[in-house]
């Protein structure tokens, strides 16, 4: 290997400040005030597509396993902390204001499911939830089921990201890892009655169902690409399993899981535009699976048993918002046989759904705001859950017990914090359950929450909803902070964020952009923000933006942006092609060398996402990527202060695509302006696992804002 050279500050000179600096002016201060950031070595790769050339200076910071790698990003990291050590003071003060807003002492309401209560709950001082339950009544005596505080002691990372009981109640199948990557888990089976570890351990699974048996379980496991492929059946009392399905299709992910009604145990294969489904009876889990509706490329289906009928969640080119069909148990491959149960709406997306012995229940997308319906399983008129406020999110929890009349929802908006309902359908009564606390105080009449609309250069109006101090002036004087997604059909949903206060408070106006590239307004504004329109995202935030200062919420020297992993491309897109419009931007595990990442199919982030993104091996789109892709289309000019983040266990955007995005920008940037690496060496795509640490890495983010714009308590 070619030797590697880094101009890599000493240690010691990060631990200064130039002598003419005061701290109390650290929120003026500029890059040139500190000493110089560190250089990663010019290593030039060339690469040729398509009689193109490229030429990557920074390739080579791919290599994990280069303790020269390792080097500069403790680098970064070590000029990061020197840069932010006047801050010092205001974290900790916001990370206060932050765990004040926050009930540390809490419980979740208990779901009844199978003869018992389950719920969580979270510890003063502890950093992860204890699940619990208790039989038949609250009254009854608590049984722990998992103190993830105990599992994670130790270690410096630690995800604990569910688990599935038993149809007898007696063990419970459960996900973790101490990496903190969200794509790599241990599954492992415990015995509630004696607290032990019981049959076998599976490195890489991705998702378990259990069989009527007690005994037969059923996993998916994924590949070295972190794909989820093939699915597994394997008893307890045995030391390997069985393959029963693997997925060939590169662009396809498998998973499994066991239906409500417990007769059926299903697998689903999909892409972002197709789907396929198996299934067996769960009482009996050595049959072979039997594909529901072979697979058509571009359509998606979901299958919801009810005792007596199918219904099927189904979607199309001509039927975007997807539909809804009731079918019989047996015939149902006779189209014939089908009847629609919810019609198709170009304006209203079908979200979610949840069966019940009497009701379907539905979360419906209109204008992009939710709402909630419920139809009787023999048809009739529906019952719709009506919201008055201009802006919110209601989400479905629905109800896991098939034979209940009532379920939940969650209701939120800015300046509403989460609220549990129940609503009973025979009754039309809605009871309020819980509300999120706020220990400090919070008063929702404080604030303005309104509802714009920006039009984007293609004339398409962009809905945006912001939160404010009612004594704040539309004067252009605001510090504002504009977060979006834009991606993956994600939409980009307004809710209650005990943190964002801390800004909020400061005279922060708060916005959240619902741009193209989710699906905010139905399935087509997804469509319309992908693939060969995936630019339409980018200028969908900027004209949000320049709504923003146009209108006098706040002026292009005071407006930051924010958004993570494909957000954080967008971060790096916007930074690109506007950086006049904004003074800060904090970058989330961006996803910012798409080219690089797209071309090379044993990345996590290739083969899957060509329906995303586009295939680079088509000329087509390897020349429309490269137009955009953040890290290649860094040049000489000035760009705002920006403060880039990562995950050195991150499987979604692998660590160097932020540390390459850094060393490139340095190189290149012809502003005075403060450019930040803030690396994890612990954790992945999530950042810290534990809630305290996280808190922190907020806190270290929201600081970093508020000294780029001057304040500094």
């Amino acid at each position: 290997m070619k030797p590697v050279n880094i101009l890599i500050m000493s240690a010691m000179s990060l631990l200064f400040v130039s002598c003419n600096v005061k701290i109390e002016k650290v929120t003026l201060l500029k890059q040139s005030d500190f000493p110089a950031p560190p250089v990663a070595a010019v290593i030039p790769d060339t690469f040729e597509n398509f009689g193109q050339q490229r030429i990557d200076n920074y390739f080579w910071l791919k290599e994990k396993q280069n303790s020269q790698v390792i080097d500069y990003i403790n680098a970064e990291n070590a000029y990061t902390e020197t840069v932010m050590a006047s801050t010092k003071e205001l974290q900790q003060k916001i990370y206060d204001e932050i765990l004040g807003r926050i009930k540390e002492d809490d419980e979740s309401y208990p779901s009844f499911k199978d003869g018992y209560w389950y719920y969580s709950r979270s510890t003063k001082g502890k950093q992860y939830s204890t699940y619990c339950r208790r039989k038949g009544t609250m009254d009854a005596p608590e049984e722990i089921i998992f103190d993830v505080n105990q599992m994670a002691e130790g270690k410096p990372a630690f995800i604990f990201r569910g688990y599935s009981i038993s149809p007898d109640n007696s063990k419970a199948a459960y996900f973790y890892n101490e990496t903190g990557s969200y794509a790599e888990f241990k599954l492992k089976i415990k015995d509630l009655a004696s607290g032990e570890e019981v049959g076998f351990t599976v490195d890489g699974a991705a998702s378990v169902a259990w069989a009527n048996d007690n005994k037969t379980l059923f996993y998916s496991l994924i590949d070295q690409t972190l794909r989820s492929s093939r699915i597994i059946r394997q008893q307890l009392d045995q030391a390997t399993g069985e393959l029963v399905y693997e997925e060939k299709d590169a662009r396809f992910g498998t998973y499994v899981y066991g239906t409500k009604t417990k007769d059926y145990i299903f697998i689903t294969s999909s892409s972002s535009t197709t789907s396929e489904e198996r299934y067996i009876y769960a009482d009996r889990p050595t049959d072979n699976f039997k594909v529901f509706l072979p697979r058509i490329q571009d359509v998606e289906y979901s299958v919801y048993p009810h005792k007596e009928k199918f219904f099927l969640r189904y979607k199309d080119r001509e039927n975007l918002n997807s539909m809804i069909y009731e079918m019989p148990l047996t015939s149902y491959e006779d189209r014939s046989t089908w009847k629609v149960f919810l019609p198709h709406s170009k304006d209203v997306r079908i979200e979610n759904i949840d069966i019940q012995k009497d009701y379907v229940t539905l979360e419906l997308r209109n204008n992009g705001l939710t709402e909630i319906q419920v139809k009787p399983v023999q048809g009739g008129e529906a019952k719709t859950i009506a919201f008055p406020e201009p802006v919110y999110s209601a989400t479905l929890s629905g109800n896991p017990e098939y034979d209940a009349v009532t379920f939940r929802y969650t209701y939120t908006s800015l300046n509403r914090p989460n609220t549990l309902y129940e609503y009973n359908i025979e009754t039309g009564e809605t009871t309020k359950l819980k509300e999120q606390e706020i220990p400090s105080g919070f008063n929702p009449d404080d604030y303005t929450v309104e509802r714009l609309w920006a039009t984007a250069p293609d004339g398409v109006k962009i809905p945006m909803a912001i939160v404010y101090k009612k004594d704040r002036k539309k004067d252009g004087s605001n510090p504002a902070l504009l977060y979006s997604y834009g991606s993956y059909g994600y939409s980009s949903d307004v809710y209650f964020s005990a943190s964002m206060f801390s800004l909020i408070d400061r005279g922060f106006v708060y916005g959240i952009a619902q741009i193209r590239g989710g699906s905010d307004l139905g399935e087509q504004w997804y469509e319309d923000g992908k693939l060969l329109y995936k630019k339409n995202t980018f200028t969908d935030f900027i004209a949000c933006s320049e709504l923003l200062i146009n209108e006098g919420y706040t002026s292009a020297n005071k407006l930051a942006a924010m958004g993570g992993s494909a957000g954080g491309l967008l971060m790096g897109a916007i930074a690109n092609m506007r950086p006049d419009l904004y003074q800060t931007i904090v970058a989330q595990v961006p996803f910012v060398d798409v080219i690089n990442t797209m071309l090379d199919d044993t990345l996590p982030l290739t083969t899957g996402e060509y329906e995303e993104w586009g295939n680079p091996n088509e000329e087509e789109y390897y020349n429309y990527i490269l137009s955009y892709s953040p890290y290649d289309n860094i040049k000489a000019q000035d760009y705002p202060n920006i403060l880039v983040t990562g995950g050195i266990n991150d499987s979604q955007v692998l660590f160097h695509e932020p540390t390459k995005y850094v060393a490139k920008l340095r190189s290149l940037k012809t502003d005075d302006n403060i450019l930040l690496l803030h690396m994890n060496m612990d954790s992945g795509h999530g950042g810290a696992t534990g809630r305290y640490e996280s808190i922190k890495d907020t806190a270290f983010e929201f600081a970093f804002i508020l000294n780029r714009v001057g304040i500094e308590k």
